[in-house]
Order: structure tokens, then sequence, then C-alpha cells
């Protein structure tokens, strides 16, 4: 498992894609901007050229050439999906905390970089990956409609996310008015966030990991 998880991070994944969580998070530097599209960026640019790649090089076929089982095939490369996640997501936090100290007293239309948004941002890629994995594991070959489903739900769940949080007094409150002050509040809801995002991401491994069962190489 884990030289097929070095294989994947070594071979499955142009170098550009190392830097990109570093120049999409410095998008957080920009003031009061729609910050959810920070973490949507990985959907729309790196999981395309991902899995376009793996197709282009007939990555399938060769990793059934090595020693190891389906089971191994699936959870590796959702663990460098998740890694990629992690690392926007942690740059983005970076950041965040900079454009925080950078401007004090922004007045912020959208959702601030603040603890609470970031645990929004994990569900919205708990919401991708379930789709997604789900989806792409049908055939473990195309991707261009898991893709596209995944990717206009996690952008579904960010524009509710924003109107909801502009339009509810009970969700504005809680995010941008006496809860954003409350650091107990920022943590529980990036706590559960970190929860859900993980829960759905093992619900996505084990009906991926059915279906590719029954794909034929």
């Amino acid at each position: 498992m884990n030289n097929l998880l070095i294989k994947e991070l070594r071979l499955g994944i142009h170098p550009v894609s190392y830097l990109l969580p570093v120049l999409f998070g410095a998008l957080m530097l920009i003031p009061a901007w729609l910050y959810f599209l920070v973490p949507l960026y990985f959907c729309f640019i790196t999981v395309p050229n991902m899995f376009g790649g793996y197709k282009s090089q007939n990555d399938l076929m060769f990793t059934k050439m090595l020693p190891v089982s389906r089971n191994e095939m699936v959870k590796a490369r959702i663990a460098v999906v998740i890694i990629l996640e992690l690392l926007h997501l942690g740059f983005a936090a970076i950041f965040g905390l900079i454009s925080t100290k950078l401007y004090p007293n922004l007045i912020y239309y959208f959702f601030a970089p603040s603890f609470s948004f970031f645990g929004l941002c994990f569900v919205m890629m708990g919401i991708f990956n379930l789709i997604f994995f789900t989806m792409y594991y049908k055939t473990a070959y195309k991707y261009g409609a898991a893709t596209f489903t995944s990717v206009a739900a996690a952008v579904l769940f960010a524009v509710a996310a924003e109107w909801l949080s502009i339009a509810n007094e009970e969700v504005f409150n809680l995010f941008k008015g006496s809860g954003a002050d409350s650091i107990a509040t920022q943590i529980t809801i990036l706590a559960a966030g970190i929860a859900i995002f993980a829960t759905f991401t093992v619900i996505a491994y084990n009906i991926a990991n059915k279906k590719f069962e029954k794909v034929e190489i």
C-alpha cells in the first residue's frame, strides 16, 4: 500500500499540482473575496487534470499489473486526492490567517476566512468526494460525468451557504454575527465539518471499492 501511494504521488501527479495549493491559497489575500472559490479551484482544475492524465497514460492497466489488490488501488487513489485536498485547505487557512491580520477592519459581504468557514469547506469537499468517487469507479476510467456532477454539487453547496448566510438571520448570526466572536462556536463548526468530510469520504471509499470489484479491466 505504501509503495502504491508513493507511486501515485511521484508518477500519477504532475509536479505543478504540488504548487497549486500555494498559488490558489494566496487568493485568500484578496480582500473580502468569494473565498469558496479557493478550494473549488481544486475541483475545477486539479482533479480533471489528474484523472485525465491517468486516462491518457493508461494508468489503470499499468497499476493492475502490479502485485496489488483492487482494494489497495482504490485506497491509494483516494488517499492521494485527500492529501491534495488537505494541502489546498491548509494553505488556504494559512493565507486566510494572514489576510485577517492584513485587513483587521474589513467588512465581509461573503464568508470571512474563519474556523467556521473552513468547516463549511470540509463539508463541501466531502460532498465532492462522495459524488465523484462513487461515479468514477463505475468504470475507473471515465471521469467527465463524475467531475461535472461532483463540481456542480460542490458549487451548489457553496452558493446555498453564501445565500443562507445573507438571507437567514440565524445563519447570519452563527457565522457573521455573535457566533463569529465565539471561538467555541467556531471550533465546533470546524470539528463538525471535518467529521462530515471524513464520514462522506469513508462512505465514498466503501461504495467505490464495491463498484470497482465489478469493473472488467
